[in-house]
C-alpha cells in the first residue's frame, strides 16, 4: 500500500493479471468434468500447453502441428526443451519444425 501512495503510476487492482490467468484456471475446472482422472490430466496438459502458447503469441494450432510432426519424424527426447512453446518461435526462425 505504501508503494501506490507514493508512486501514481502503479494501479491499485490487479485485474488485468487475473484477466490474463482467467483461461488457464476456467480450463483447469472444466477438466474437472473429464469424466475418468487420465482424461482429466491429458486435458489439463493440453489445455496448460494452448494457453502458454497464447501468453508466448504463438497460434496454438501451428505450435502442436508443428510438435507432434517434430515427434513423428523422431525428435530427440533429449532435447525436449527446443519443443517448447516459448522457443516455438526460435524453431520457425531456423527453418526446423
Amino acid at each position: 500500500m505504501c508503494l501506490f501512495l507514493t508512486n501514481g503510476r502503479i494501479e491499485i487492482d490487479n485485474n488485468t493479471v487475473e484477466r490474463t490467468i482467467r483461461p488457464i484456471a476456467l480450463n483447469r475446472k472444466n477438466a474437472l468434468f473429464a469424466g475418468h482422472e487420465a482424461g482429466a490430466e491429458n486435458w489439463a496438459a493440453i489445455a496448460s500447453l494452448i494457453e502458454t502458447c497464447k501468453l508466448n503469441s504463438v497460434a496454438p494450432q501451428a505450435y502442436l502441428t508443428s510438435t507432434l510432426t517434430a515427434i513423428v519424424n523422431g525428435h530427440k527426447q533429449s532435447r525436449i526443451d527446443e519443443l517448447l512453446p516459448w522457443n516455438y518461435s526460435v524453431l520457425v526462425g531456423r527453418g526446423s519444425p
